[in-house]
């Protein structure tokens, strides 16, 4: 299936200049020193380009701590099909990045995963927030650590924009819409919406369904234990449905939306010629804005938490890619070694110095990232401990929650398309995803 997080997080963030690395992390368990020498790890990952080169850096970084060298396999974006294959052809990996908690659990339901160590479960327990632990359990077993995260509770800005209009950031979503007809008086459209790529829509449907519904119903309708026809979808739909028909507040209108995607929704407010004044997507957007159109980030770009819906709570939406070890791999101990130093702060210090990647290890020390504006990110992210919520449709079967031109991405696709009609939309919505999760 064509993965969300794989187009997200291709987009590297700030290769700015870097301050103090975290401390942390002392020698792998058992494997330290150079215990590991003459054993390869194969890492199967949906990760290329600039993301496969710097998570290559942490791989390197664990050969020189254990002696162990490292193959990392790119499997783009079905990494279920992919690794399916290799397992039924017998070359399974040792260690699969798996970005979407459906797919792992699709993995341990199917008895592909090992349970991961104790030394790797102490770790979970002292830096991450319990959440974390949940996504990557099934049964109550541990079966994936959450090394990168995405933080999909932001809303990037031009300053010079906002500036110019006279807006200062908003602190609540009705705030935002009256900031946003006041920069569109003043010459561009508030909000550039990346309609053709419908991952970007459930995203803006999350966000105002977790601060307007809070996070029991949230929890609920992510486990389909919630009907899509509940009230609460319909009126998070409405909400929706206000911005989605309001030409002042799109670029373009509902059409030109559904004409563009991530990557040009973000060249719209900091390409050459900008056509508006905000773009509403994950942390993500820093690295478009900084490696494509080379923005200082902090400077002539920044961001403010998505603002809370109706008296509820700001949002703190996260998606992440979590590291399980195959029973089938051919050197699951030496896999096993690499997940407990994945664990640790002096792993994530790796990425963090070379940009593009937030951990929700609590223990990295925020002076490893390389700016302020991912040091802020990174904090609001640990600081919301067990409130976070891993993207919903990222949980849902693929056929409902992650497949183009299918499900809830193309249902609300129609729905920027047309949205007179919340509770309808509800009902189809309910009809995909009563399919999906009995199939």
């Amino acid at each position: 299936m064509m993965r969300r997080t794989t187009l997200l997080t291709s987009c590297t963030a700030l290769a700015l200049a870097f301050g103090a690395t975290a401390c942390g992390g002392g020698p792998v368990s058992a494997g330290g020193g150079k215990a590991l020498s003459g054993q390869t790890v194969t890492v199967a990952g949906v990760w290329t380009g600039s993301e496969q080169k710097n998570f290559q850096k942490v791989l390197d970084a664990f050969t020189a701590k254990t002696g162990a060298k490292t193959q990392f396999i790119s499997t783009g974006d079905n990494v279920s099909t992919v690794v399916g294959s290799k397992i039924e052809g017998g070359n399974a990996p040792d260690v699969v990045m798996v970005p979407q908690v459906g797919v792992l659990q699709q993995f341990a339901q199917k008895g592909w995963l090992k349970p991961l160590s104790a030394a790797t479960g102490k770790s979970v327990d002292a830096g991450y927030a319990p959440v974390w632990k949940k996504y990557g359990s099934v049964g109550g077993t541990l079966y994936g650590l959450y090394f990168k995260a995405a933080h999909k509770s932001t809303v990037w800005y031009s300053p010079d924009a906002l500036a110019q209009a006279g807006v200062k950031p908003p602190k609540t979503y009705d705030e935002m819409l009256k900031a946003g007809h006041t920069v569109s008086d003043s010459g561009l459209a508030a909000f550039s919406v990346a309609g053709q790529d419908g991952w970007t829509l459930t995203d803006w449907f999350e966000n105002i369904y977790l601060s307007q519904a809070g996070p029991a119903k949230y929890d609920a309708l992510a486990a389909h234990k919630l009907k899509w026809t509940d009230a609460s979808v319909v009126k998070a739909l409405g909400t929706l449905g206000k911005l989605f028909k309001d030409r002042q507040l799109i670029a373009g209108g509902q059409k030109e939306a559904l004409n563009t995607d991530f990557p040009g929704s973000v060249e719209k407010v900091f390409g050459p010629k900008p056509a508006a004044g905000m773009v509403y997507e994950g942390d993500f957007v820093a690295g478009v804005a900084h490696d494509q159109f080379g923005k200082s980030i902090g400077k002539d770009a920044n961001f403010f938490p998505f603002p809370p819906v109706d008296g509820g709570k700001a949002p703190v939406v996260s998606g992440g890619d979590a590291a399980v070890v195959l029973k089938d791999g051919k050197n699951t101990k030496a896999g096993m070694k690499l997940l407990e130093y994945l664990a640790t702060p002096e792993a994530a210090a790796v990425w963090a110095k070379a940009g593009g990647f937030l951990s929700p290890n609590r223990k990295l020390d925020l002076s490893s990232y390389s700016d302020d504006v991912t040091r802020a990110t990174a904090k609001s992210l640990v600081d919301a401990g067990d409130s976070v919520r891993f993207d919903m449709s990222d949980q849902a079967p693929a056929a409902f929650g992650g497949t183009k031109g299918a499900g809830e991405w193309k249902l609300l696709q129609d729905f920027l398309r047309d949205p007179s009609d919340p509770q309808g939309t509800a009902a189809k919505l309910e009809a995909a995803a009563a399919k999906a999760y009995q199939d």
